[in-house]
């Protein structure tokens, strides 16, 4: 009698994320992967304790993949931008996972090597080792908030997109003017949270370090 195929952990993980692209991490579940892998869900907890666990490591992939290659260059501002697109980059590939890692977080190996980078930019930069932590943590949460605001409409099917846009035109040009005097004078210079949003991601992370640098001694 032929045994059940033993998984290993990359083709979970690989399976995971592939489900992961087309739902979220609330109706994602262990069942469903199983099923997926045509096992039990029993098996898979031989790798992972419980999903949360599970959702990590899928999600530390990402941040693996945003550090493969990566080679630190320039100044502590440099260093931490380039940091901060590399996984802005790598998260829009996958969406689905950047509210994975904005609610989970990662404790693998990915996010230690983000955590590294962030922490030694952070003490070329002159600040005191006291008040590193502090920042870290600021830039990470903006970064990880800007993220997940992008991937929410990344995963917009294109219906959806445009009639998002269409509520957006109605919502601003067909303001009236008698109760909303200031969206009217400003409504044809408004854009959509979609549009340009490279370079306001760069505009306020360069306005969050700039403010650290304000701060130094």
């Amino acid at each position: 009698m032929t045994g059940r195929r033993r998984w290993s952990t990359e083709e979970i993980l690989d399976t995971a994320a592939e489900l992961l692209r087309t739902s979220d991490a609330d109706s994602f579940s262990v069942r469903k992967l199983a099923a997926a892998l045509g096992t039990d869900s029993s098996s898979l907890y031989r790798h992972f304790r419980n999903k949360t666990e599970l959702l990590r490591a899928v999600a530390d992939r990402i941040l693996l993949t945003a550090m493969d290659g990566y080679r630190p260059e320039g100044d502590w501002k440099q260093r931490v931008t380039t940091l901060a697109l590399r996984l802005r980059e790598a998260f829009g590939e996958q969406p689905q996972l950047a509210g994975v890692w904005g609610r989970f977080g990662s404790g693998g190996t990915g996010s230690r090597l983000v955590m590294e980078e962030l922490l030694q930019a952070l003490r070329t930069s002159g600040l005191p080792d006291e008040e590193v932590p502090a920042r870290y943590h600021r830039i990470v949460i903006l970064v990880a908030a800007l993220i997940a605001s992008e991937a929410g409409i990344g995963t917009l099917t294109p219906k959806e997109y445009e009639q998002g846009m269409e509520q957006f035109r109605v919502a601003v040009l067909g303001a009236d003017p008698e109760h909303f005097p200031a969206l009217s004078h400003f409504a044809r210079d408004i854009r959509p949270l979609g549009v340009d949003r490279r370079a306001a991601f760069e505009e306020i992370l360069a306005a969050q370090l700039a403010h650290i640098e304000a701060q130094m001694p």
